[in-house]
């Protein structure tokens, strides 16, 4: 496939539209459009459709922007190698937000400073939604906690967290599911492989959560525990972080639940300098 076509299209998939393509690329609009149609006509679909003003990616179009992405990246890869040069280019890496909190500041910060070429793009999610974006090659690589789906995926150990139970200040111990008198659970959203371990823990003792409230930060979750909003687990590199361990009380949690591996994955097969060098810096 051409390259250049392949550019083209990816930057009218990324701007959605010819218009804003063109200006991102300097060139003018007909050249942009006649590229695409090309592309089209050489691969045998369609693949954007109008939406108001906006296009956007057909189904085939999906399919064809993440071997774009592949070969695109390649392409500069087998430049840089070339000319001597180490790891660069843009790398999408997705993590767990405790783990970009607490864990990754003095890992990207050594990678940065040996591989100052690579342009590191990172999001947060759930591990259920980050797996998935790895698998629909949205992310190149992602940092998530067990326990998850592993199917087409390779994994290396990372980091080790040690999970805790915290409830409301002053509450008695918990050494069982049953000693907890606050039911309410707080909570990331559905995917959240720690709140599947709280849920797994409660549910071994038949004891159900009266409802889950979900949050899109630890520093919301532990705040409204403070409050006495409900109770949450989380690891103790976060409270440590936050600083709000005299705020709340600290329980521990059996190792089965307590220890959680998080785990960097990619999708099975896929290989790239900046990737290579992650792995690397965190053996």
């Amino acid at each position: 496939m051409d390259l250049v076509e392949l550019q083209i299209f990816k930057t009218v998939a990324e701007q959605g539209g010819i218009t804003k393509a063109a200006t991102a690329l300097h060139r003018v609009q007909s050249n942009v459009t006649t590229r695409v149609k090309q592309l089209e006509e050489r691969v045998g679909a369609k693949l954007f459709h109008r939406q108001g003003r906006r296009l956007v990616l057909s189904s085939e179009g999906k399919v064809l922007l993440a071997y774009a992405d592949r070969m695109l990246r390649l392409s500069a890869e087998a430049q840089a190698a070339l000319k001597g040069h180490g790891p660069h280019g843009v790398f999408k890496l997705g993590t767990l937000e405790s783990t970009a909190a607490t864990r990754l500041p003095p890992v990207l910060a050594r990678y940065h400073r040996g591989h100052p070429a690579v342009r590191l793009e990172l999001v947060t999610g759930t591990s259920g939604a980050l797996v998935d974006r790895v698998l629909r090659g949205e992310i190149e690589a992602a940092f998530v906690a067990e326990p998850f789906a592993g199917k087409n995926l390779e994994t290396q150990h990372a980091f080790t967290e040690e999970l805790v139970l915290i409830t409301p200040k002053g509450h008695r111990r918990v050494a069982r599911p049953q000693d907890i008198d606050e039911r309410v659970v707080l909570a990331f959203a559905t995917g959240c492989s720690y709140r599947r371990r709280l849920e797994s823990w409660l549910g071994r003792s038949s004891v159900v959560a009266e409802r889950v409230m979900e949050y899109g930060s630890y520093h919301a979750i532990t705040a409204c525990v403070a409050a006495g909003g409900g109770i949450a687990v989380v690891p103790k590199s976060v409270l440590r972080a936050i600083g709000i361990e005299a705020q709340v009380s600290v329980h521990p949690l059996p190792s089965s639940v307590a220890t959680a591996k998080t785990m960097l994955v990619w999708r099975a097969g896929h290989r790239s300098a900046p990737l290579d060098a992650l792995r690397q810096e965190l053996r």
